[in-house]
């Protein structure tokens, strides 16, 4: 394909559309990814946006038909569908971070997952939602409509167990004394405390909420990084044709075989919009 016309097209389909949705297939077999050993949750993101983009747009040729709303970016692979037959065998686990507060993004990739890894339940899907903003504190108001989501799909059996990240031990037990559906688990940052706090773990052990460790940084990617990423992945894209555009959601998930602890797949499913003017 004639690379200068590929950017070209580049320029309108992301003229055109209004929502990005992306899949980087399955990493544990993606032989490109492979090879590199990302610093950071961060930059592993990073990589698999630009792989993808470049994958895609390299695979097909967009046409004028192409130029939708809503453009798909996902490099199917055989291997990413679970079977029936091994559903039992394996858990489905996932982190969702939340860009942007829109309680719909919940559902919508809670819905993306569940289609694309041919499942009708997650087995478990660990919140991040999006930080107060600079020089407030987190207070439970700023959990309860994610959560009351994340019920919702629990209750829909979309979902069976839900967890949290980054609470310390007053908001988690604030949110599990208000909580229909209680936490399962916590997730806390390593770098913010080596040892995990007593009074944390004490509450988690008389709660039965299970406390996890975890390396991501409370902001996985900014607005920047996310358009640096896709300029890398379409080339030759302009300031001025990714400007506006901004990540809603991120979710990474892993397939876990139970009996051997051994990670099958795992993947990043990504949505972004353009910002209206």
């Amino acid at each position: 394909m004639d690379p200068h016309n590929t950017n070209t097209e580049a320029k309108m389909l992301l003229s055109h559309a209004k929502t990005l949705r992306l899949h980087t297939g399955n990493l544990v077999s993606r032989s490109r990814l492979k090879k590199k050993c990302p610093g950071s949750p961060s930059e592993e993101l990073q990589d698999c946006i630009q792989a993808t983009l470049s994958d895609w747009f390299s695979a097909r040729k967009p046409t004028s038909k192409d130029f939708t709303d809503t453009l798909d970016c996902s490099i199917p692979q055989p291997t990413d569908a679970i079977t029936p037959e091994e559903r039992e065998e394996l858990k489905v686990s996932a982190k969702l971070f939340l860009c942007e507060a829109v309680q719909s993004s919940i559902r919508d990739a809670v819905d993306m997952a569940c289609q694309l890894l041919a499942v009708s339940q997650l087995d478990s899907v660990i919140i991040a939602p999006p930080g107060p903003l600079e020089g407030d504190s987190l207070l439970l108001a700023h959990l309860q409509p994610a959560w009351e989501e994340l019920e919702a799909l629990v209750r829909s059996q979309k979902i069976a167990a839900i967890g949290t990240s980054d609470l310390d031990k007053d908001l988690l037990e604030q949110l599990y004394n208000w909580a229909q559906v209680k936490p399962s688990s916590d997730q806390v940052n390593l770098a913010s405390c080596c040892v995990m706090p007593p009074d944390l773990t004490a509450f988690a052990k008389e709660f039965d909420i299970q406390l996890l460790t975890h390396n991501d940084p409370k902001e996985l990617m900014s607005a920047a990084t996310f358009q640096e990423a896709v300029k890398g992945g379409l080339q030759d894209l302009q300031d001025q044709d990714v400007n506006d555009w901004r990540l809603e959601w991120v979710l990474r998930y892993s397939i876990i075989v139970k009996s051997r602890g051994i990670i099958k797949a795992k993947g990043y499913l990504v949505s972004a919009r353009k910002a209206s003017h």
